[in-house]
């Protein structure tokens, strides 16, 4: 991360949608994570992430949906603008929902729009390739920059059957090629690959001017994204192939919460150090 001197702070550039080009350009690799609200917004941001993205992988980590396909328009404005509350640095981007870019241009415009204007986003993300262009391209000349995304896009999940690599024959891997070209004509900053196989997700990066951001896509992708809440060990409903848990926080709050309740039960917790003193002369008078 370049960082530069102001007033004897040391401060850290801004990363922007521009830095994604820069970044492939210098070969440096990208970094992104997702988060949900204000602080673990701030502490991947003070850790020197470049880039946030608010996935709508919310719905499962954090509000207990089945998959991705319930949360809306109003549950990533909500959790947009929180994460926007907690990060300086970082460029963030916030996933278009489910059926907010399917129905129109206008609507799809309009849910962009939105989340720009409410939500605190820098940039959207939206799932799909040739299918989607005239969407992107709304959007776009809406002086919204977009993120792309391809390969397994989780709001396809019952297309595909369910949560399955893509682009393993001959057809779907040329299919992926054309969308990732389609996508940089259309005007995208950038495309996620995921769930594809390592040397496909290379020759598509190979292919392209502007970064391609893997998860699950192998390591010659300009840059990863991974969901925090996978990487840090909290979320072990599904533990994808592709995630390398960097800390196993589940148990450490498990934990710290098992001790809690037990100092409670056996009046170990609250001690005095942790109570405020009345004089005694304040106290007398109560009685």
């Amino acid at each position: 991360n370049k960082k530069y001197i102001k007033r004897g702070v040391v401060v850290r550039e801004k990363f922007t949608v521009t830095s994604f080009l820069k970044s492939k350009i210098k070969k440096e690799k990208i970094t992104v994570l997702t988060a949900y609200d204000y602080q673990m917004a701030k502490l991947v941001d003070e850790a020197g992430v470049d880039c946030i993205l608010v996935g709508d992988s919310l719905g499962m980590v954090v509000l207990g949906y089945e998959n991705t396909l319930e949360v809306t328009v109003e549950d990533m404005i909500h959790h947009t603008r929180a994460v926007a509350k907690g990060s300086n640095r970082a460029l963030i981007v916030a996933d278009m929902p489910f059926l907010s870019y399917h129905i129109n241009t206008e609507e799809a415009v309009r849910n962009a729009g939105k989340i720009i204007q409410k939500g605190k986003a820098h940039a959207v993300k939206l799932e799909g390739g040739i299918e989607v262009i005239d969407k992107i391209k709304a959007i776009i000349n809406a002086n919204i920059p977009v993120l792309g995304h391809i390969g397994l896009t989780p709001q396809s999940v019952n297309v595909f059957g369910g949560f399955k690599v893509q682009g393993k024959d001959e057809k779907r891997a040329k299919k992926l090629i054309e969308d990732a070209i389609e996508l940089e004509k259309a005007g995208v900053f950038g495309i996620v690959l995921e769930g594809i196989p390592e040397k496909l997700a290379k020759i598509i990066t190979e292919k392209l001017t502007i970064p391609t951001i893997g998860i699950g896509a192998g390591s010659e992708c300009d840059g990863q994204v991974l969901v925090i809440n996978d990487m840090l060990g909290m979320f072990d409903n599904f533990v994808p192939k592709f995630v390398k848990q960097y800390a196993n926080l589940k148990d450490n709050i498990t934990n710290g919460v098992k001790t809690y309740i037990k100092e409670v039960k056996n009046k170990d917790f609250p001690k005095k150090e942790h109570t405020f003193s009345i004089d005694d002369d304040v106290l007398n008078k109560l009685y």
